[in-house]
C-alpha cells in the first residue's frame, strides 16, 4: 500500500485502500500498523485533523478498530 507523508510529530505515514477499507499508519519510529473495517469518512477526517496524534489517541483508537503490526 502506498502511503503519503504528513506532518506530524509522531506520525510519518498514512495510506488507505478503499476497496480494503484498510487505513495504514507508519510512526517515526518505523513500526507499521494496518487498521480494519475503517470507513472512507474515518481516513478523510484522520487526514484533515489539525493534530494527527491527538485525533489518533483521543478519537480513532478508542473506537476499537482491529489491527496488526507489520513485521
Amino acid at each position: 500500500m502506498s502511503r503519503e507523508p504528513i506532518d506530524s510529530s509522531v506520525i510519518a505515514s498514512l495510506g488507505y485502500a478503499a476497496a480494503r477499507r484498510i487505513l495504514e499508519i507508519e510512526f517515526h519510529s518505523g513500526d507499521i500498523y494496518e487498521y480494519f473495517d475503517v470507513p472512507e469518512q474515518e481516513y478523510a477526517a484522520f487526514r484533515s485533523a489539525e493534530s494527527k496524534g491527538t485525533y489518533l489517541n483521543q478519537i480513532f483508537k478508542p473506537r476499537g478498530y482491529r489491527y496488526v503490526r507489520i513485521p
